[in-house]
């Protein structure tokens, strides 16, 4: 058996909750009972109304690609140290937001690297998308003829890794939209600025100009994390923010930051030195999508959306050698050591020590 120990299953912590626990692809949600929530609001001075609703956002170190989870071999059904890297990037490029002035976020405390307490926010259906360069499946599209995204044009004549003029915002749908005839009802579709402002309560924006503020906070915030990573002679490439509504302690509505920002798992980053010496070296999960089509029997299987249901089966079927796991703990690792200045230690037994600390220092774990 592999010595390492990752939080694979994060879904089934005793913590106290109300309702079922939320599970996604990477991070499970574990509402708080009201009761709990004022007392952490009252006890720990947190910085949002009375009676906001608070939820444990637990990372795990899964590892999703198109879709799917997939495994490693001897049961390393995750990537040592990607929760750890993942939460400490976000938190780390959260933190220079507030310092820059931009808009807030979602996290009110952070008890362990693998554990946010965030509130509860009220979700925009917007994948808010921001690109600097043309690569990906946008390329894949470009070099089929297509040269409208999401409502811009693009000109004749670009190459495959080119840097744009502009940061680009080409939006998705986050869930499934209904009731739209432009829109096709199916989650993560393209979606143009002008489908948003016809129709701002399916996407659940209070106001135009709250469509004009998210796009104002995705190209500043795309910037300041352009700019870091320059320092470190990483480029960041294009990446996906999410943005929400909560209510501020004056109770009126404001527009923030949710989920993560600036990760190697919604970003694209790629090194300098080897861009400008015509290679691209993923600094980010890309590295293992392509590490993916390469690997499988059939990449058809992946990249095809009418094939999903075989999709599903080989990712359960599948197991990727111990060495490609470590392979993408390494570049996750290492990539989010660098950003936050500091290496960081993947912990031996990240379950236990979840545990403990929310029972210790913040009274949240049932005893039967």
């Amino acid at each position: 058996m592999t010595s390492y120990k990752v939080l694979d299953v994060n879904d089934d912590l005793p913590i106290r909750t109300k309702g079922a626990v939320h599970s996604g692809k990477v991070r499970s949600v574990y509402w708080l009972t009201d009761e709990d929530s004022a007392r952490l609001i009252n006890e720990k001075g947190y910085q949002v109304p009375k009676g906001t609703e608070l939820a444990i956002m637990v990372i795990s170190d899964r590892i999703s690609a198109f879709d799917c989870i997939w495994q490693g071999e001897n049961g390393l059904n995750g990537v040592p140290g990607k929760g750890i890297a993942l939460n400490s990037v976000a938190s780390h490029w959260f933190k220079l937001f507030d310092k820059a002035g931009l808009a807030g976020n979602h996290i009110v405390d952070i008890p362990h690297p693998y554990v946010w307490i965030v509130r509860k926010a009220s979700t925009v259906k917007v994948e808010a998308i921001a690109r600097q360069y043309i690569t990906g499946s946008m390329w894949r599209d470009y070099a089929k003829g297509t040269r409208n995204f999401c409502g811009i044009d693009l000109p004749e004549g670009l190459a495959a890794n080119q840097k744009l003029d502009d940061v680009l915002i080409t939006p998705s749908t986050k869930g499934i939209i209904t009731g739209v005839a432009d829109i096709p009802a199916v989650d993560d579709v393209n979606i143009t600025r002008e489908n948003i402002t016809n129709n701002l309560a399916v996407f659940n924006f209070k106001s135009e100009d709250d469509v004009a503020k998210y796009e104002q906070l995705l190209v500043e915030g795309f910037k300041l994390i352009s700019d870091e990573l320059a320092k470190l002679d990483q480029i960041f490439v294009d990446t996906k923010f999410e943005f929400g509504y909560v209510e501020d302690v004056e109770g009126s509505d404001k527009l923030i930051y949710i989920d993560e920002v600036g990760t190697p798992d919604s970003s694209r980053i790629w090194d300098g030195p080897a861009y400008r010496d015509g290679k691209i070296i993923e600094n980010s999960k890309e590295g293992f999508r392509q590490l993916l089509i390469n690997n499988v029997p059939d990449s058809d299987v992946l990249l095809n959306k009418d094939r999903m249901g075989e999709r599903e089966q080989l990712a359960k079927d599948y197991t990727l050698p111990e060495s490609v796991m470590l392979e993408v703990s390494d570049t996750y690792v290492g990539i989010a050591s660098k950003i936050i200045g500091q290496e960081i230690t993947i912990p031996s037994d990240p379950r236990s020590e979840v545990i403990a600390i929310l029972d210790k220092e913040y009274g949240l774990i049932k005893h039967n």
